[in-house]
């Protein structure tokens, strides 16, 4: 019971966090000692990235992972931070909407109090029926889990904006309809852009920061509530990998590990018992 008494705080305290104006801003975390870091620099929530997780565990990006490889990722993560955590789940690590509710009481039991459920462009119906499933498995267990849903309409081929808008705004309206919490769409947009995807429907909206990505005070200031990294702090990190790998073998220096963390603060962090 104390466990769930935890989660529905968590939960609630998760959903406040989304305030059109004034964002959650979320520098997104692959494993436990990133969460650890991200929780340290002050965020007030942890959000996986599920490429950052994949890649982490030798996997690409995509549905490579097992549902118990995604959940075991979760859990390492909630028993480092004090923080909710949400998790992304890609397309729910199922084939039917029966499984998205199994792997949506995984989640929960691994500790996480909201998820990114991708809709990869699959007719509206059927990821509403997904998203559905999702909701009623939270609902069952009393925890009001987030949900956020991905709207993969950055798939789409370039072309008509209004045309790509509507398409955006009519998933929203079917996935509001069944129970998601607020919509995630990808890409890269100006601030006219931004404000109408926000004024054209009612749920918090999520975009990204990133190279070539407005800042978060011009979404703050078109009604964004939620600001996220996506995979672009791993994909930074593992840059950094490469980099050095290189230098290292090709020139035998290491001017690119200057200002990385020192190994007393890092293991000292990384060791830190959390609060619950």
């Amino acid at each position: 019971m104390l466990r769930m008494a935890t989660l529905l705080d968590k939960a609630q305290m998760f959903r406040s966090l989304h305030v059109p104006g004034t964002p959650l801003v979320l520098p997104n975390a692959w494993d436990a000692a990133s969460a650890r870091i991200v929780a340290h620099a002050g965020a007030s929530a942890i959000a996986t990235t599920s490429a950052g997780v994949a890649w982490s565990l030798g996997h690409g990006d995509g549905d490579h992972l097992t549902r118990g490889q995604a959940l075991d990722a979760i859990t390492r993560i909630t028993a480092v931070v004090d923080v909710p955590v949400t998790a992304d789940i890609e397309r729910g690590y199922a084939a039917d909407p029966a499984g998205v509710a199994e792997t949506v009481r995984g989640v929960l039991a691994a500790g996480a109090v909201g998820i990114n459920l991708e809709d990869t462009l699959r007719p509206v119906a059927e990821q509403a029926e997904r998203i559905a499933a999702a909701r009623r498995a939270a609902d069952e267990t009393g925890v009001p889990l987030f949900i956020n849903a991905r709207i993969d309409t950055h798939r789409l081929l370039p072309g008509d904006r209004t045309a790509w808008l509507d398409e955006t705004l009519a998933r929203a309206r079917a996935y509001a309809a069944v129970g998601a919490d607020g919509i995630f769409v990808l890409g890269t947009f100006d601030t006219e852009e931004a404000r109408t995807l926000v004024g054209s429907q009612h749920l918090p909206v999520n975009l990204l920061a990133g190279p070539g990505a407005l800042p978060v005070s011009e979404l703050a200031s078109a009604g964004v509530a939620r600001i996220s990294a996506g995979s672009s702090i791993a994909e930074a990190a593992y840059g950094l990998v490469r980099q050095a790998a290189h230098e290292l073998l090709e020139k035998g220096t290491t001017t690119s590990l200057e200002g990385g963390f020192d190994y007393a603060t890092l293991n000292a962090l990384v060791l830190a018992e959390p609060a619950h």
